[in-house]
């Protein structure tokens, strides 16, 4: 009996034990759980948010959507940063950067939507749709078998149910003009290329042009055959037009400068707080290193575009033209998350050869202020007279000592002013609306057979002119809800011809054609054939800044507040 004591007596203190460690588990839940969750983690900052959610998640009073919160949350976050520190969701980073990288898979057609349906605007020349007959016209009205009209149809929707993996297949069920019965075709989905370059051709017998849209993965490689088309047509100087590109990668824009400029030259630097200064020179193997060049701006041209533009213009390397430009001067890197989206975090600036950053002024958490900056520049007068622009930046000097400034983009040796001379709300109203771009599309697909008879911009816009558009769009826009203002039509004929004969040419034809159409009677084109023609495209310590004669006062009352591309340009969708 005594021995069974002293056994049962051995357990006692493990038992006390036991329970003294579970009495201690359990106060701590409860005390947890009721006396406010103080956690010593939460003290910490780099969790607190993470125990937020955490705790929203275990304790709010409703069941909630914590991915929908953290979605929403992280743009918000990055915006306390700088303007161009982003989140993109997992969808859309699937799309974001197809530009960039030149190529996607799809099926690989141009579309706009009208009256809640796909129109067919273009076929991708040697394309999976081409391949099988699909045409521009047609009226896609499903999709694998399912009806896809009405309010369902979206741009986002389309291009998730046409653009898919290499290789799998969709059926695209299209209405035809001309055809009682639907057609229906098998697609199987391809690589589809995506062009940086809109446009190459001669100006005149001399002087070559290449307008680039991006700086992508392929941009330097269609730079070099560009410019080998050039070279073969004989140009003896050359027009980069980068009016309107937002940017893309660094590292096409350098290996792009390189090709202008002779050995060791300084293209740019990036230094941030934890990434070491890193500089891009050139290496001498560029092989137009000598032949004159004039580079295009405008408002719009930023980043990678402001890079290129601010070597060319700190090397003395050419001559710039048009309007400041935007204004970009942060390095971002891509950082993707498990689940497939993304930020893009500013890690550094960047610096052009003299020393400058160009990235403008703006308030940590204030985007709306850094996006209107535009509007503000409008108000500033700064489109319309150069004396308007304010650069308060730090002064730097050029290879050959001429003065340039920080803080606040590319300042053009030469400013061309915004041309509105012709512009009146009524011309605002049929752009803003999209009526222009309509009228074109249903204009192009009633007369398909007669225009594609037309192989280029010249011949077609010679048939145009015959066609007495103007007058034919007017009534159209009447019938839309635009009251016709005769006064306004007459002031702004050369722009309707211009925006309708021109969204005629690219329906048709290609981007290259209408960038030429557009570039006929460009303010900004004729600066720079004049400044070639004169011989003025290397720059001195005796150049000044010239203007191009405008009455700023009239293009101001003239000019639609707030709207800064008024062409028409609702270009087709690529799917």
């Amino acid at each position: 009996m005594s021995n069974n004591i002293n056994r049962n007596n051995r357990w006692v203190p493990l038992i006390i034990a036991a329970s003294i460690v579970i009495g201690i588990i359990i106060g701590t839940f409860f005390a947890n759980r009721f006396a406010g969750n103080r956690l010593n983690i939460i003290n910490t900052s780099s969790n607190k948010l993470n125990d937020l959610l955490h705790i929203i998640d275990d304790q709010y009073v409703d069941t909630v959507d914590i991915a929908g919160i953290v979605e929403q949350s992280m743009p918000k976050i990055l915006e306390e940063l700088d303007p161009h520190s982003t989140y993109i969701s997992a969808n859309d980073a699937r799309t974001a950067n197809d530009d960039l990288k030149g190529s996607f898979s799809g099926v690989g057609v141009q579309f706009v939507i009208r009256d809640d349906t796909v129109r067919v605007t273009n076929i991708i020349k040697g394309g999976p749709s081409e391949k099988v007959g699909i045409l521009a016209g047609d009226k896609i009205i499903s999709v694998d078998g399912v009806p896809y009209v009405g309010k369902v149809v979206t741009n986002e929707e389309t291009l998730h149910r046409l653009k898919g993996e290499k290789g799998t297949k969709v059926k695209i069920g299209v209405m035809r003009h001309g055809q009682t019965k639907p057609l229906t075709f098998t697609v199987v989905r391809g690589d589809i290329p995506l062009k940086s370059i809109d446009a190459t051709y001669m100006i005149n017998k001399e002087l070559g042009y290449i307008k680039i849209k991006n700086f992508g993965e392929t941009t330097y490689a269609e730079l070099l055959t560009a410019l080998a088309e050039l070279e073969v047509e004989g140009f003896q100087g050359l027009v980069v037009d980068l009016r309107g590109n937002g940017g893309g990668y660094l590292s096409a824009a350098i290996q792009m400068v390189n090709e202008f400029l002779p050995k060791n030259r300084l293209i740019v630097y990036t230094q941030g707080r934890r990434s070491r200064r890193e500089e891009y020179r050139s290496d001498g193997r560029g092989s137009y290193q000598s032949i004159p060049l004039i580079v295009l701006i405008d408002e719009t041209t930023a980043s990678a575009a402001e890079i290129f533009s601010g070597a060319i213009q700190d090397n003395d390397r050419g001559i710039i033209v048009g309007r400041r430009s935007f204004g970009k001067g942060l390095v971002q890197q891509p950082i993707e998350f498990s689940d497939g989206s993304l930020i893009h975090l500013t890690i550094a600036r960047y610096y052009t050869p003299s020393g400058r950053c160009i990235q403008k002024p703006y308030v940590k958490g204030q985007p709306k202020e850094y996006e209107m900056d535009l509007i503000t520049r409008y108000e500033r007068g700064e489109f319309f007279s150069q004396d308007s622009i304010r650069q308060t930046g730090e002064a730097y000097k050029t290879n050959i000592g001429r003065t340039v400034y920080g803080g606040g983009g590319i300042m053009p040796d030469y400013f061309v002013a915004e041309d509105t001379t012709a512009l009146t709300p009524y011309y605002s109203e049929c752009v803003t609306k999209g009526t222009i771009a309509q009228f074109c599309f249903e204009y192009t697909d009633n007369n398909r057979t007669k225009l594609a008879t037309f192989d280029n911009a010249a011949t077609l816009e010679k048939h145009l002119r015959k066609q007495g558009l103007v007058d034919k769009f007017v009534r159209y826009a009447d019938s839309k809800g635009i009251l016709r203002r005769n006064n306004m039509i007459i002031k702004s004929q050369h722009l309707f011809e211009q925006a309708i004969y021109g969204s005629i040419i690219y329906n048709m034809l290609d981007m290259n054609d209408y960038v030429q159409y557009l570039n006929h009677d460009d303010i900004t084109i004729a600066k720079a054939i004049q400044l070639f023609k004169a011989k003025q495209t290397k720059p001195t310590l005796n150049d000044k800044d010239r203007t191009t004669k405008t009455d700023s006062r009239k293009k101001k009352a003239a000019y639609h507040r707030g709207t800064f591309s008024l062409q028409p340009k609702h270009l087709p969708f690529c799917a």
